[in-house]
């Protein structure tokens, strides 16, 4: 075995660092990885050839492994050879193609690909002895599942789909607030002169409708017809979202139960030796839950790599009261984290990249 870090090292391993793991063992897929799965701070996960619907949601624990669980809690299992559709508000697990076999000073952390957040697919990754979802801890040797509940609508799955993506760290790799002031002052993270950079960057949200045309944001429909997570640009929009116009006193009332798609106030970039991840801003703040998919790559909204900043879109669903959110309004913190290296190729660069510059966007199967 060849690959190596550094004792001492910090940061994120780029896309290199990724393939090289798999070519030494450490990554371990059943089926040679595909085109685009290794982005440029993160590697995909695919589903595997079996779903299971189970009756909740369960952590293993320490000594207990997913298999012996799901055993335990499954209702029935059925095959995703041919494609199946998942409904909403069930539970599921599915084995997923990718297996790891991590050595002592590497972790690995999940969470659902931007497209996957954008549809309300809630869905997290498991791991034999865990205790927590979305974490792999350093020398985990095992299967990785992922339990996927659809929230709005029915969703199509196969085997081979791709809905998570997984990170993997060495050391401490978040910037502190001074590392972070000075990055801020040489790239100028986000496009406001009086950024708040207190436990990350403040990402507001943008209830004015001046960027869109009049409209800040969309409304899941319920009672919709199943989308297929692997088509793009397949499906009417009207069929499954309604437009949210701008109201004059720039406020939104969430209902509980609802699904929207927002943008943040703010652009937003990360420079190519650093990746960022979206963290909710405070639950004590609201009742509402923000962002379900919350990496961002090096580059993205980056001059060098085709964009000049992005906004942020905020997946928000609210909790058990309605919530009124107001323009300008804190919604999430963007943390910054150190590349272990530069990644080969950055967001929005070679790799299918579809919301590099973006505004408000829907995810990539709606037809624009």
């Amino acid at each position: 075995m060849t690959f190596k870090v550094a004792a001492d090292a910090n940061g994120i391993l780029p896309d290199r660092m990724i393939a090289a793991m798999a070519e030494d063992g450490l990554i371990l897929p059943a089926y040679d990885f595909v085109e685009s799965q290794i982005q440029p701070a993160s590697l995909d996960l695919r589903l595997g050839d079996i779903a299971y619907r189970v009756r909740a949601s369960f952590l293993p624990g320490p000594g207990a492994t997913v298999a012996e669980r799901i055993d335990e809690l499954k209702l029935h299992e059925f095959s995703l050879a041919d494609g199946a559709v998942l409904e909403t508000n069930c539970v599921y697990i599915v084995p997923l193609l990718e297996s790891l076999a991590l050595p002592p000073e590497i972790v690995a952390a999940a969470n659902p690909k931007s497209s996957t957040g954008r549809l309300d697919v809630f869905t997290r990754v498991i791991a034999d002895g865990t205790r927590r979802f979305d974490m792999i801890g350093a020398g985990y040797h095992g299967p990785l599942y992922a339990e996927i509940s659809p929230k709005t609508f029915p969703v199509l799955v196969r085997e081979g789909s791709r809905l998570s993506q997984v990170r993997f760290r060495t050391g401490d790799a978040i910037l502190n607030i001074d590392d972070l002031d000075a990055l801020h002052a040489a790239e100028r993270l986000v496009d406001v002169d009086d950024a708040d950079l207190t436990g990350g960057v403040a990402v507001s949200v943008d209830l004015s409708g001046e960027k869109g045309s009049g409209f800040v944001g969309y409304r899941a429909k319920r009672h919709t017809g199943v989308v297929d997570v692997d088509r793009r640009a397949g499906y009417a929009i009207e069929d499954f979202w309604e437009p949210i116009a701008a109201r004059t006193d720039g406020s939104l009332i969430l209902d509980p139960g609802e699904f929207y798609i927002l943008a943040s106030k703010e652009a937003v970039q990360v420079p190519p030796d650093y990746a960022a991840e979206m963290v909710p801003f405070d639950p004590l703040v609201g009742e509402f839950r923000v962002h379900y998919a919350g990496f961002f790559d090096p580059g993205f909204g980056y001059a060098g790599a085709g964009g000049q900043g992005a906004r942020a879109v905020l997946e928000v669903r609210s909790r058990e009261v309605p919530f009124i959110l107001e323009h300008g309004q804190i919604v999430g913190r963007l943390v910054y984290e150190k590349m272990l290296a530069r990644p080969d190729a950055m967001y929005g660069q070679r790799i299918g990249s579809n919301y590099q510059a973006q505004g408000l966007k829907l995810s990539k199967h709606f037809r624009v």
